[in-house]
C-alpha cells in the first residue's frame, strides 16, 4: 500500500448513499493530485493521511484509490487558518479563523485543544460562540479517535462516523461492550454489518451476545415480511445453520433474551410462537380491543354512537339525497353502521364502497355527530375527501404523531373526538397501527372499516382485514355486485375474474376504446421496448398526459430483470427525462423534474413511504434537492437523499392505497415467484382509465390461478375465537 499526506483543496463529488466521494488534494510536496474513496462527509481545508494505491482511470486518468484514512492536524500556520477556515469546526469561519492565527501563531491547535477559553481574547468571540466552538472541537476530536480505532480493526469510516452520531462519547463503551446494539439502534445498519463489524473487533463466533442478536435479527426480518411472530423451530434451524453453532447455543440464547424480557414466547401445537415484546403485546390489545366493540348489542350501540334514528327513513332520505337506489347489500351496510358499534364493509371495485360511506357520512351529519375519516395513505385520505366532501386525514395524523417523541398524542388519555370514525382502504394498516388506533377510540365513538379483502394485505406486519373477517367475530356485508356504471368497464369485470379464476376478457384488436388491453410478448427484450414505447408515447397520447405524469405508473411483480422496477427506472429515466440537471447519488442520478418516490415514514416532513412526488428543485451548492408532493414542497438534504428513489416505475407493494389514471404493467414468466392473484388483482386495479398487460399469456394464466397468497404468521383470528368463547358472534 501506498501512502500520502495532503489537504483537501475541492469536493468534486460526494454520494450520500454509499460515501463515495472525489476530491481534490493538495499533497506536502505541493503536487495537485485527485483521491477517491468512501468517506464521511468531507470539508475543504481537512488534512489526511491516506493509504491505499495509485491507479489509471481510462476516462479521469491519474488518481489515488484510498482504502483508509487518518485525519491529521495540520502543522503550519497556513494550514491551521485553511483548517479552521474549512467550516469543520463549528462557529469558526474564514474571517474568524484569521483573527485567531493571528492572535495564537503556531500555538493555536494547542489553545484549543487545552485551553479553549483562551479564545475569549479574540475579537467575535463572546460565550455562546466559545461554547458552540468548544463542543464542536471536542466532537471532531472524538470522532477521529474513533475512525483510527476501527480503522484499526478495518471498519470503514463511513460507518465509523454513522455510529459516533448515534451514540457521541460513548462510542467506544458500546463497541466494546456489545457491537451488536448498533443494528438495533442505527438505521442503515443491519445485523451483517454489526457483524463484521464485532468479528473484526475479537468478538468470538460463537459468543451468546452473537446468538442473541442474531436470533433478534431473524425475527425482525419476519417482520419485515408480515409476520407477528417467528416460529422457534425455524429461528433454530436458521441460527445453528447461518452462525455454525450448536442447538445448546439456541436455546441458551432464547432463554436468555426471554429472561431478559426481549422476546415472549407461547406455546403453539409442537412449536413454539417467539413475538418481539411489542407485537405480542400489541395483538393481545388488538383482540380485546376487537371484541368489547364486536360483543355490544346493537340497540346499545345505535344510543351510545348515534341518535336512535328510524334507519328506515335514513335510508330513504339518504338515496333521496343521492339521487340513487340502493342495491341489497348496499342498503344492509348503511343500516348496520347505524347500528354496530364495530361493522366491516368489503368489496372489489365497481361494487359501491365509496357510496356508502358518502350515504353514512351524510346521515351522521344530518343527525349532528362528529366524524372523522381515514386512510393509512396521503393519496387514499385525499380520494376519501373528495369522495366525502370533508376533511380525511391518514391515520398518522388523526392519530397526532410526534416524530421526535416516536408517540401518538391521541391515546387512552387523550382520546379521539366524535362518535363515528371510518378508515377506508383498511386493507393496508397494520397490527401496529391497529393497536395505536383503538388505544385512542373513546368508548361512544363507532368503527366502520372499509376495504378490499383480496388486495394485498398490509407492508407491515398482520393481515388484519383477512384475519377480522375469517374469525367471524364482527358484522362483515360483502359487496359483490358490479353496478351498471362500471359493467362497461374491462377493468372492473377483469378484476372480479381474477378474484374467480376466471378467463379474462380483452378487446378485439383495433379496438380502441376499451380501458383493459393485454400485449402478448414472449420475448423479454420485446415487452420491456413496448414498456417504454407505451409509457413514452403511446398512453400519453391515449390519455392526454405528458409523459412524465404522475398519473401513469409502470407496476412490476419484481425489482430484478430486465422489465423489473430497477431496469425499467433507469431505462425509464433515460428516455423520459435524459438532459434535465441532477445530483449523482453514487451508480444513480436524481435529476429535475423526475418521478421519485419516498421509501419511508418522514414524520418530520410529513411525507411517508410510498409517496410519490416530482423533483422541482436541485441545489447543486449545498446537495440538496426539492420535491413536490401534491402541491406541497419538501427540501431533501443530502443526509436525507437516500430516502428518495425514481418512481417511473414501482413495485406491486408500493402501488398499494394509490390510483393512476393509467397503469403499465410488465407480466412475464421469468416472474414466477411473484405471480399471485393478490398481487395481479392489486396492481391491476390501481388503474382508473386505461390499463395495459404487456408479457405472456403463460404468465397471465399463472398469475390468475396461483390463488396461494404467502400465509403470515399471526394468531389474530385464532385469538378472537378464543376471547368470544362460547358467546355467539354478533350479539
Amino acid at each position: 500500500m501506498d501512502t500520502a499526506t495532503g489537504t483537501i483543496d475541492q469536493i468534486v463529488f460526494y454520494s450520500p448513499d454509499t460515501g463515495y466521494t472525489v476530491c481534490r488534494f493538495t499533497l506536502e510536496g505541493g503536487e495537485r493530485v485527485t483521491i477517491v474513496g468512501s468517506f464521511p462527509p468531507l470539508n475543504v481545508g481537512e488534512v489526511l493521511k491516506v493509504s491505499g494505491k495509485w491507479e489509471m482511470n481510462p476516462r479521469f486518468g491519474k488518481q489515488f484509490r484510498v482504502d483508509a484514512y487518518t485525519p491529521v492536524l495540520p502543522s503550519s500556520v497556513t494550514g491551521v487558518e485553511k483548517f479552521l477556515a474549512s467550516g469543520l469546526i463549528r462557529g469558526i469561519g474564514p474571517a474568524l479563523a484569521g483573527r485567531i492565527v493571528k492572535k495564537f501563531g503556531d500555538e493555536t491547535l494547542d489553545v484549543l485543544e487545552k485551553s479553549p477559553k483562551k479564545l475569549g481574547q479574540v475579537e467575535g468571540i463572546g460565550p455562546v460562540k466559545l461554547r458552540e466552538i468548544q463542543k464542536s472541537w471536542k466532537e471532531h476530536r472524538r470522532i477521529s479517535d474513533l475512525i483510527i480505532y476501527l480503522q484499526g480493526h478495518n471498519v470503514s469510516t463511513n460507518l465509523a462516523t454513522k455510529i459516533y452520531q448515534e451514540y457521541g462519547e460513548k462510542s467506544f463503551q458500546v463497541l466494546k461492550t456489545n457491537p451488536y446494539q448498533a443494528c438495533h439502534d442505527i438505521w442503515g445498519i443491519g445485523f451483517k454489518t454489526a457483524d463484521q463489524m464485532a468479528l473484526k473487533l475479537g468478538i468470538e463466533p460463537d459468543s451468546p451476545e452473537r446468538v442473541k442478536a442474531y436470533i433478534r435479527y431473524l425475527m425482525e426480518k419476519d417482520n419485515e415480511q408480515g409476520h407477528v411472530f417467528s416460529l422457534q423451530s425455524a429461528l433454530e434451524a436458521g441460527c445453528c445453520r447461518e452462525l455454525e453453532v450448536p442447538a445448546e447455543r439456541f436455546t441458551s440464547g432464547l432463554r436468555r433474551l426471554e429472561e431478559d424480557r426481549r422476546i415472549v414466547t407461547e406455546k403453539l401445537g409442537d412449536d413454539r410462537a417467539v413475538y418481539l415484546p411489542f407485537f405480542h403485546a400489541a395483538q393481545d390489545e388488538v383482540v380485546r380491543g376487537i371484541h368489547r366493540l364486536a360483543i355490544v348489542r346493537p340497540k346499545i350501540a345505535a344510543v351510545s354512537a348515534l341518535a336512535a334514528v328510524d334507519t328506515a327513513k335514513a335510508v330513504t332520505r339518504a338515496e333521496a339525497d343521492m339521487g340513487i337506489k340502493f342495491a341489497g347489500a348496499q342498503k344492509t351496510a348503511v343500516e348496520e353502521s347505524l347500528r354496530r358499534k364495530i361493522l366491516v364493509i368489503t368489496g372489489g371495485p365497481g361494487t359501491g364502497k365509496t357510496t356508502i360511506v358518502r350515504a353514512v357520512v351524510d346521515i351522521a351529519q344530518r343527525e349532528g355527530k362528529g366524524i372523522q375519516l381515514a386512510a393509512p395513505t396521503g393519496r387514499a385520505a385525499k380520494r376519501l375527501a373528495e369522495a366525502t366532501g370533508i376533511e380525511a386525514r391518514t391515520i398518522h395524523r388523526m392519530l397526532e404523531y410526534n416524530p421526535k417523541k416516536g408517540e401518538f398524542r391521541r391515546n387512552a388519555a387523550n382520546p379521539l373526538p366524535g362518535d363515528l370514525l371510518i378508515v377506508d382502504e383498511f386493507s393496508m394498516v397494520d397490527l401496529p397501527l391497529m393497536f395505536h388506533l383503538l388505544k385512542a377510540l373513546p368508548d361512544g365513538m363507532r368503527l366502520i372499516l372499509v376495504g378490499d379483502k383480496d388486495q394485498l394485505p398490509s407492508v407491515g406486519p398482520g393481515n388484519l382485514l383477512r384475519d377480522i373477517i375469517a374469525s367471524e367475530r364482527v358484522e362483515v356485508v360483502r359487496l359483490d355486485e358490479i353496478f351498471r356504471q362500471e359493467k362497461d368497464s374491462l377493468i372492473v369485470t377483469n378484476a372480479h375474474r381474477v378474484n374467480s379464476g376466471g378467463k379474462l376478457v380483452f378487446p378485439e384488436k383495433g379496438d380502441k376504446d376499451s380501458d383493459c388491453y393485454f400485449m402478448n410478448q414472449d420475448d423479454e427484450e420485446k415487452a420491456f421496448e413496448t414498456v417504454l414505447n407505451l409509457c413514452a408515447v403511446h398512453m400519453p397520447q391515449k390519455l392526454g398526459l405528458p409523459a412524465r405524469s404522475a398519473q401513469i405508473q409502470v407496476i412490476s411483480p419484481m425489482y430484478r430483470g430486465l422489465v423489473g422496477v430497477d431496469n425499467l427506472n433507469v431505462e425509464l429515466q433515460k428516455r423520459l427525462n435524459p438532459e434535465n440537471e441532477g445530483l449523482k447519488l453514487g451508480t444513480r442520478e436524481i435529476r429535475l423534474n423526475d418521478k421519485v418516490m419516498q421509501i419511508r415514514n418522514n414524520y418530520d416532513k410529513e411525507v411517508y413511504n410510498g409517496d410519490i412526488g416530482l423533483v422541482c428543485g436541485i441545489d447543486g451548492r449545498n446537495y440538496g434537492v426539492e420535491v413536490e408532493f401534491e402541491g406541497r414542497s419538501v427540501y431533501y438534504t443530502r443526509d436525507e437523499l437516500n430516502e428518495l428513489v425514481l418512481a417511473y416505475a414501482i413495485s406491486v407493494h408500493k402501488s398499494q392505497g394509490s390510483e393512476y389514471a393509467g397503469v403499465v404493467l410488465p407480466l412475464m414468466t421469468q416472474h414466477f415467484i411473484m405471480l399471485q392473484r393478490n398481487l395481479f388483482y392489486t396492481a391491476l386495479t390501481r388503474a382508473k382509465r386505461l390499463s395495459v398487460i404487456v408479457g405472456s399469456w403463460k404468465a397471465l394464466y399463472i398469475a390468475v390461478k396461483n390463488d396461494k397468497p404467502v400465509q403470515r404468521n399471526s394468531l389474530l383470528k385464532e385469538k378472537l375465537l378464543a376471547a368470544a368463547g362460547a358467546r355467539p358472534p354478533f350479539v
